[in-house]
């Protein structure tokens, strides 16, 4: 049998061998999640925990809660550790470990530039996120996934 158009056999056998290229094999791949979040029992908050990866990703940074000397002094966290919830609420994230966060409610006093005066909020020397904070409400809540 001699066929016509030898170049159909060509093209369908690249089709063919592309076609298998592009199977998945589920076997073979490891996905790693760059986030777990972690609910704490009896809270309504959760532990967002972070890989190395996701923590350069979001050039996530800390510092540390200082105070002003007043009378009583007062606790102070910079303005972009604060996350707004939409009620109002109020909240930075603390590291209780290394890579990991959990909110924890603060009252502000007033906020004077970049810095936020507070009424209530985690204990002097405490260490919390200032950059990727969203990210971090953003994965402890499951936005964008």
């Amino acid at each position: 049998m001699k066929l016509k158009n030898p170049w159909i056999i060509v093209i369908l056998a690249i089709a063919i061998l592309q076609f298998m290229g592009c199977q998945n094999n589920n076997d073979s791949i490891h996905k790693v999640h760059p986030a777990k979040v972690e609910e704490i029992e009896g809270s309504d908050f959760s532990l967002v925990i972070l890989t190395e990866k996701a923590i350069e990703r979001i050039d996530l940074q800390t510092a540390e809660v200082t105070e002003i000397r007043f009378s009583p002094a007062k606790l102070v966290v910079p303005y972009s550790a604060i996350i707004y919830g939409p009620n109002g609420d109020t909240w930075v994230y603390i590291s209780p470990e290394p890579r990991t966060f959990m909110r924890y409610t603060i009252d502000i006093d007033y906020i004077d530039g970049d810095l936020v005066v507070l009424n209530e909020g985690p204990p002097l020397g405490t260490v919390i996120a200032t950059v990727g904070v969203v990210q971090l409400y953003g994965t402890e809540f499951k936005m964008g996934h």
